[in-house]
Formats: structure tokens, C-alpha cells, sequence
């Protein structure tokens, strides 16, 4: 069959003047050189297992009519064109790219601008979204779609993405096996990252920058997150990561940076929270008492407002062996180890939990003396909410 296989051109004085034309007349394994021009060809449907090459990064133009590109076959790549000016309506989600219950499909290095939805997979297995520019100037969550979106799907590739004014950056439902690694999504209305019923999955060496709620994972269970940088996610509801109903994960070596909340987590157990940094933020982490048995420790605790705060007096998570820049103890065998434990919980924060408004008296003389008086002999916060082995000096991560 693969000697079989054809090479079309469209553009131009070729033989082809549209790419309908030549998707016709496709068959499996044919290759589709699309040169350089503006096409407003309408619903593209590709319903072969064809390669598409886009020369010096022709345009395919919605006109705000239309979802520009519809994959309905294995084993296709798309790679090189600018799609832009998708449909825009909230029933039938058009797309710039949109995948039907097909594996092998190949996304690669496309630039999307003003889609409703930038790329869209459901019931897809093996796909691969790789170096694309996904950008939007959506103001409000219902008007407009996701950057990324991927629905009941297993084994993808979501790498080296740019996605910004979306009302997700990335968005995974039922999404099982796969990874997203290396993508910067910035500037979106709702969250850089969305997570809902996705288990197994990993997101590494990711950037989410200035989204409207930063990244949040519910519903989910073994969900590795590592070396990944949250930053500048700021507002009432906003927090650099949310975790919510979340059992069995691993959370290493990522950067919370200027957030309003570093991590937030509810319902949450047997999360490992290690070797991450946690730098000035609103709070360091806020753990609800429906949290248990989550693990953490060696992360560093610096230049946050308060560093720990949770809603309840029970202990059911350990902390042990983090750095807290509020520590004041000494260290008289040079084990480089704290001898006295520290109580990372301010009573202060309790109090702003239990009664937000309460945070205007924050920069008091009253406070700091409460908090002062409550590290020297605890009363009102929980007596065991302790790190027995905190470190006196910044782990290098």
C-alpha cells in the first residue's frame, strides 16, 4: 500500500487549486503539499489516513462560519498551517481542529488564532499535540471554548504547546495514560490547566502563568505533577494549584511563585508534597479538614504570608523536614536540623479562615503578639500541627 502512496500539490498553478479538490481524490498514505495562500474552503473533512503539509504556513480561514479542520480517520498529520476564524456557538463546540474517535493522529507546529475551541479531541487514543501556537482574545468563560480540549481519551501527547486567551488553557475529562509536558499556558479566563476524572496521568515542565484560577485537578487519582511553575495566578477565587478529591499522587519539584494560594487542597489523601518551593504567596497551602495521610516535606516555605492554614483541629497529614523561613529556633549540635519543632500554623490564620474580613488587622501590634504568644504555648491551634525536623537552611532545588 505504501508504494502506492501519493504526493498532491495545491496551490497556485498546481495541479490542485483547493484542498477540497485534492481530499476527494486522497487515498490512505497520500501526502498533501498545501503552498502558500489564504483558504476559505469552508469544513475541511479529512476522512483518509493522509499527511497535510502546510509550505511557508498557508492559512485556513474559518470566517467565523465554520469549524475549519474535522479529522474522521487514523493516522493523520496535520502540521504547519495557520487556522484561524472558527464558528462560534455553545451547541455544537466548533474548532479549529477538531479529532472524531481516531488514533495516530498527529497536531504539529499549526498556529490557531480566534477559534471557539483551538484543537479538540474526543474518543481518541494515541494522539500526539505538539508545537503549536494556540491564541485567542476571549473576555468572558462563555464565550469561548478551551485551547486544548481532550474528552474520554486515553495515551496522548500534549508537548511544547503555547495557549493563551482560552477559557481553559488545557482542559482533560475522562483522559487516561497521557501526558502534557513542556507547554507555557498563560492568560486564560478560567485555568491554565483543568483536570476532571483523568487518571494516570502526568504533567511536567509546564508554565501557568497569569490564569484567571490557576490549575485545578479534581475528581482524580494517581495524577503525577513535577517541576511544573505556577505564577501570578491572583484573585478571590484564584490559586497556583487546586486539588480537590484527589487520592494517591505525587506532587515534586515545582515552583509556586506570587500566587494567591500556592495549594489548596480538599478531600485530598495520600498526596506526597515534596521538594517544591513555595514563594511569596498569599498562603503557602491551605489544607481542609477533609484532608488525610498526605506526606509534606523538604519543600521550601519562603516570603509567604502565612505558610500553612487549614479550617479544622484535627492533624491527619504530617509535616516533616521543610524549610520555613519563619522559624526561629536554634541548632546547637549542627545537624543543620532544628532542635525544637516549629509550629507552621499561625493562630492569625486560623482566625482569617474562620472570618475573612478579619485580615484588614493583619499588620497590627495585636496580631503579632498573638501569633508570638501562640508559638511559645499553644492553645487555640492544634497542638500536634508541628514539623518535628525543620531545616535550618534552604534546600537547593
Amino acid at each position: 500500500m505504501l508504494g502506492l502512496a501519493r504526493k498532491l500539490e495545491v496551490g497556485v498553478g498546481k495541479e490542485f487549486h483547493s484542498i477540497k479538490e485534492a481530499l476527494l481524490v486522497s487515498s490512505d498514505y497520500d501526502t498533501l503539499y498545501v503552498l502558500p495562500n489564504v483558504y476559505k474552503e469552508g469544513n475541511l473533512v479529512i476522512k483518509h489516513s493522509v499527511f497535510i503539509q502546510g509550505i511557508g504556513t498557508p492559512v485556513l480561514d474559518g470566517e467565523g462560519k465554520y469549524e475549519v479542520v474535522s479529522i474522521k480517520a487514523n493516522y493523520v498529520t496535520i502540521q504547519g498551517f495557520k487556522i484561524q476564524n472558527s464558528g462560534y456557538a455553545t451547541l455544537d463546540d466548533p474548532c479549529g481542529i477538531k479529532v472524531y474517535d481516531s488514533h495516530n493522529v498527529n497536531i504539529f507546529n499549526n498556529i490557531l488564532i480566534d477559534n471557539f475551541f483551538g484543537i479538540y479531541l474526543q474518543y481518541c487514543q494515541k494522539c500526539i499535540i505538539r508545537g503549536n501556537k494556540i491564541e485567542a482574545n476571549g473576555t468572558e468563560e462563555q464565550q469561548i471554548g478551551n485551547g486544548i480540549h481532550c474528552w474520554k481519551s486515553d495515551s496522548l501527547q500534549i508537548i511544547g504547546n503555547l495557549v493563551s486567551g482560552h477559557r481553559d488553557g488545557i482542559y482533560f475529562e475522562f483522559v487516561t495514560n497521557s501526558i502534557i509536558w513542556r507547554n507555557i499556558s498563560k492568560f486564560n479566563i478560567r485555568y491554565g490547566l483543568h483536570f476532571m476524572f483523568s487518571n494516570n496521568d502526568s504533567y511536567i515542565s509546564n508554565v501557568f502563568k497569569k490564569n484567571g484560577a490557576g490549575v485545578a485537578v479534581m475528581f482524580t487519582h494517581k495524577v503525577k505533577m513535577i517541576n511544573n511553575t505556577f505564577t501570578e495566578n491572583w484573585g478571590d477565587a484564584a490559586y497556583g494549584l487546586m486539588l480537590k478529591e484527589i487520592t494517591d499522587s505525587y506532587i515534586s519539584g515545582n515552583h509556586f511563585y506570587k500566587n494567591t494560594v500556592g495549594i489548596f487542597m480538599e478531600g485530598t489523601s495520600r498526596i506526597k508534597v515534596e521538594r517544591n518551593v513555595l514563594l511569596s504567596n498569599g498562603w503557602g497551602m491551605r489544607i481542609q479538614a477533609s484532608c488525610m495521610e498526605n506526606e509534606v516535606k523538604c519543600n521550601n516555605f519562603v516570603g509567604n504570608t502565612f505558610d500553612i492554614s487549614t479550617n479544622g483541629s484535627l492533624v491527619l497529614n504530617s509535616f516533616n523536614g521543610n524549610y520555613w523561613d519563619k522559624y526561629e529556633g536554634y541548632d546547637l549540635d549542627k545537624n543543620k536540623i532544628g532542635d525544637i519543632p516549629y509550629h507552621p500554623l499561625s493562630l492569625f490564620s486560623m482566625i482569617v479562615e474562620k472570618n475573612p474580613p478579619s485580615m484588614l488587622l493583619f499588620r497590627s501590634f495585636m496580631v503579632s503578639l498573638l501569633d508570638k504568644s501562640e508559638k511559645i504555648i499553644p492553645s487555640l491551634t492544634p497542638e500536634d500541627f508541628i514539623d518535628n525536623a525543620p531545616l535550618m537552611h534552604s534546600l537547593v532545588l
